[in-house]
């Protein structure tokens, strides 16, 4: 599956890199293991987007406005991340 490395600043001003996945290159299966709610998205600030941090197994928000230098998209084929327990990480859609 496609994934990125990249680095961004943070409202603090550290950086910080991460390894991650766009929601929309996850299985549906995964994601309906993850996701509880309503259905309805969560309307995020032009520029972050809701993402699978790979390293942290869990939703993260990647800020495309502070990008730090070029993302590197890569085909990520370690897929044991998708075996993470359903109750471990969730993101509550309101």
């Amino acid at each position: 599956m496609k994934a990125y490395t990249a680095t961004f600043r943070k409202k603090n001003g550290d950086e910080r890199t991460m390894n991650f996945v766009q929601l929309n290159e996850l299985p549906t299966e995964f994601l309906n293991t993850k996701v509880n709610g309503s259905g309805t998205e969560r309307n995020l600030a032009e520029g972050l987007e809701l993402v699978w941090d790979i390293e942290n197994n869990g939703f993260r928000v990647f800020n495309w406005n502070t990008v730090v230098g070029t993302p590197d998209q890569y085909v990520h084929t370690n897929t044991n991340f998708l075996n993470v327990g359903v109750n471990k990480t969730t993101a509550t859609v309101v």
